[in-house]
């Protein structure tokens, strides 16, 4: 990688020449291939990848075997960063999505790095900020689990005719229907059979029907509404496993930030203040 190529990257963008130079004589070159996986969640964290050519695919699986892809990473890009703050092993895949020529970093040359330029400690602290906000947000509007999936497997053969009827009772069709049924019923026992009515007037047959149609309706509608609680009850438990998860991740990432902050900042705010006195 040249110095050029370096100045593409937004960590490393504020780094003097000197500075940059030493860093790409740190800097190995690796060719890979699409489909190529250049580790997995779980894997000892030893190597931070510069993106110079191609793209690649950070992703998650979830507990159901779904695989989640957080980010796609282009050109300029970075990542693997975070196992090498702490030595922990990796959070996630990073899968080559198009054939890409990468620059290596391994962990002892990047700390031994950052200790002679700590003004990169901050522009990390920012794109980790940035990497955590674009994570929350996909989580927000990523389940890994889908209420309405999960409701619909659970269905019986009772609810999905209890929410037919429900849905139906609550529409202008069924007053249209029932509007066109009284009025047939009321005209054939007036008009149409005067001579022998089946049911005569005060249609006493008529309001024993409606009675119980609605004796009938008022239950069927409760056991939709009821199965409506249950789903309610199911995404207010998704949601607050999805917030918790977003907390422990967020702690995570703080913990991980810690020894950066304890061990660069203070130089960083040290050599600010040597160049205000020179």
């Amino acid at each position: 990688m040249t110095v050029d190529t370096l100045r593409h990257v937004p960590l490393f963008e504020s780094l003097d020449n000197k500075a940059a130079e030493e860093l790409c004589h740190l800097l190995e070159s690796l060719e890979c291939k699409a489909g190529a996986t250049l580790f997995r969640a779980g894997d000892q964290g030893d190597a931070m990848y510069l993106i110079e050519r191609g793209k690649v695919r950070i992703c998650v699986r979830t507990t159901d075997g779904h695989e989640v892809t957080l980010t796609e990473l282009q050109y300029g890009d970075f990542f693997g960063e975070m196992a090498l703050l702490d030595g922990q092993r990796r959070s996630a895949d990073a899968i080559v999505a198009q054939d890409a020529r990468l620059a290596v970093l391994s962990r002892e040359h990047f700390l031994s790095f950052m200790r002679s330029n700590p003004n990169v400690a901050l522009e990390m602290l920012t794109a980790l900020a940035n990497r955590l906000r674009r994570t929350d947000e996909l989580l927000r509007h990523t389940a890994t689990r889908n209420v309405n999936v999960e409701e619909a497997a659970q269905l019986t053969l009772a609810d999905r005719a209890a929410d037919v009827i429900a849905e139906f009772g609550g529409s202008w069709k069924f007053i249209f229907t029932a509007i066109g049924f009284l009025v047939v019923w009321v005209a054939m026992n007036t008009v149409l059979l005067s001579q022998k009515p089946f049911d005569k007037y005060p249609f006493i047959l008529l309001n024993l029907v409606l009675n119980m149609i609605f004796a009938l309706q008022a239950p069927i509608i409760m056991m939709s509404q009821n199965r409506q609680s249950h789903k309610d009850r199911l995404r207010a438990d998704l949601d607050y496993q999805l917030n918790l998860k977003n907390e422990l991740a967020l702690n995570e990432i703080l913990e991980r930030l810690k020894p950066l902050e304890r061990d660069y900042l203070p130089r960083a705010s040290d050599d600010d203040r040597d160049k205000q006195g020179a």
